[in-house]
């Protein structure tokens, strides 16, 4: 493939490793450049592999960039989640036993791999075989009482054995559920996925669905790379990607590096992902190792002393917060903060948010006291993924999209 032919200076005898040592670090993008033709082997059209049905043309998400093509191989993307569900004793039985399992899918419009829309299609066509997709809209927080009342009775028509979802739009969901009283009796399981979940939102769906909530990480163009097992550990799934971790601090936060073993159109080798991870050694794993996720690199802030912030020390500080739904931390200027949240039914959550702040300014350090706002809504990126962390350097580059910080309350 034209992208690695410089890995071919090391010989036919270099080993692996040798071979992954010789290959520069790649991103988004070296996927876009020059795509499709980067990765057509030697004899290879994209027209022919599309025509005998080898491969399909997806997307990214957009989330840390615009959008990038992908190629994947047919079939690849539920064979890889299969795999990685598997590392779940627990989310394996209950699939096991419930062959055919339905589904119901939350999130974003936006950056579903099956179904990508603008309108709102019929529910009919927002159902793929043991799936149903319920993805009204990429602004969960400005979701009527009408667009919830069908969100919900869609999803009890379907009766799902578990929830696929991202953790913003499942607790907007959650929420509602709630209100209305409404229980799913075959309901087993549920797993976020699409982008980072906070303590705030686990608690809620726990609280409200009454199962286990597990985490599934990975992307669309490497596929699912952890799963969270039955003891809280997120471990590798290792027929989908050899995963490093470099540039690590002392705390052995780096960015994880990820080498895709199972999609032989596209593998992705030394691929910057651009997520930052904990690596911990682990007793009776195969690999020595588990993972703790600390959000996108990009969104790490710097504490005034000049330690990385990340997007899980941040939320750390809401465990044990009562009474809210999402935040967001902007940097607004160098070492001044505002934090913006949503809180339950609109109530104010006063010693709540309070005692998260004192967390926070000991966290960060910040050079004033860090501001608080009561904000009614909180609005994504254009994939439709939400940001926890802005920091200056972002807002100053023009990243952060003003609107987002919500829409005030009297205070």
């Amino acid at each position: 493939m034209p992208l690695y032919r410089s890995a071919a200076q090391t010989g036919d005898k270099a080993t692996a490793a040798e071979l992954l040592a010789a290959l520069p670090f790649i991103n988004k993008q070296d996927i876009k450049r020059g795509f499709p033709k980067n990765f057509l082997r030697a004899g290879q059209t994209l027209d022919e592999l599309v025509a005998r049905k080898a491969v399909e043309i997806e997307h990214t998400a957009g989330t840390t960039d615009d959008r990038a093509d992908l190629l994947l191989e047919r079939g690849w993307w539920a064979r890889q989640e299969s795999w990685a569900l598997s590392l779940n004793s627990y989310v394996a039985k209950v699939l096991a036993e419930n062959p055919g399992a339905h589904r119901v899918t939350i999130s974003s419009p936006a950056c579903n791999g099956d179904i990508t829309y603008n309108g709102t299609p019929s529910a009919k066509r927002r159902t793929l075989g043991n799936t149903r997709v319920l993805s009204l809209s990429r602004f969960p927080f400005l979701l009527g009482i009408d667009d919830l009342d069908q969100m919900l009775e869609e999803a009890l028509a379907w009766d799902p054995v578990f929830l696929d979802t991202d953790p913003v739009y499942a607790t907007v969901f959650a929420l509602h559920c709630e209100f209305r009283k409404v229980k799913f009796a075959r309901l087993r399981f549920i797993f976020t996925s699409y982008e980072y979940t906070s303590v705030l939102h686990k608690r809620i769906l726990e609280r409200v669905f009454n199962v286990p909530v597990y985490n599934l990480y990975g992307s669309t163009e490497t596929g699912h790379l952890l799963m969270e097992d039955g003891a809280g550990q997120m471990v590798a799934s290792r027929d989908v990607a050899y995963l490093d971790v470099i540039n690590e601090d002392d705390r052995r936060v780096g960015e994880l590096v990820v080498s895709t073993l199972s999609n032989d159109y596209m593998p992705l080798l030394n691929y910057r992902i651009g997520d930052l991870v904990e690596r911990r050694s682990t007793a009776g794993e195969p690999d020595g190792a588990s993972y703790v996720l600390h959000g996108r690199a990009p969104d790490a802030l710097r504490s005034t002393d000049g330690r990385r912030v990340t997007t899980r020390d941040v939320d750390q500080c809401f465990i044990g917060c009562e009474g809210l739904v999402h935040y967001r931390l902007n940097e607004i200027s160098t070492g001044k903060f505002l934090l913006s949240y949503i809180s339950e039914g609109g109530g104010q959550a006063m010693a709540s948010v309070s005692a998260v702040v004192e967390k926070l300014e000991q966290l960060i350090k910040p050079s004033t006291r860090i501001e608080m706002q009561r904000v009614k809504f909180l609005l994504p990126e254009g994939s439709g993924k939400f940001v926890f962390n802005y920091p200056f350097a972002q807002a100053i580059s023009g990243h952060v999209n003003e609107p987002a910080r919500g829409a005030p309350f009297s205070r």
